[in-house]
């Protein structure tokens, strides 16, 4: 299981403060208002769950990330995998790719995160 695992409204929550932490509570209600159409209560539920999750400190009315984006989605991205797809990330990519054509480029890049992800393995 996921450590950090987040519901969707967290997830588009979390978006808007790693999109402009450090920021201020107040401000954070406002972009929230703005972007969510949440009421400021809302803001403030989000703020108390997500700190007690660990994912971000609000201190003086300052909110601030203590785990950055990249982690929570590696972490999402895994346990999606490994629920839905027995953790088989060809079968998960089969799937994503079902009735969808690849252009040169992306499979290039695929490839390449292949080939680095291959190499960074066998260098440790």
């Amino acid at each position: 299981m996921a450590e950090y695992q987040i519901w969707d409204s967290e997830y588009r929550f979390m978006c808007i403060v790693w999109a402009n932490a450090p920021v201020g509570s107040g401000k954070l209600v406002k972009l929230c208002a703005a972007e969510l159409g949440w009421k400021k209560s809302t803001t403030y539920n989000a703020i108390r769950k997500m700190s007690e999750k660990g994912l971000i400190r609000n201190e003086d009315a300052l909110v601030t990330v203590l785990v950055p984006k990249e982690r929570v989605q590696t972490e999402e991205s895994g346990a999606f995998i490994a629920r839905t797809f027995a953790g088989s990330l060809p079968q998960f990519l089969t799937a994503f790719l079902s009735g969808r054509a690849l252009s040169a480029e992306e499979a290039e890049e695929l490839k390449s995160l292949i080939d680095a992800h291959r190499k960074k393995e066998e260098e440790t």
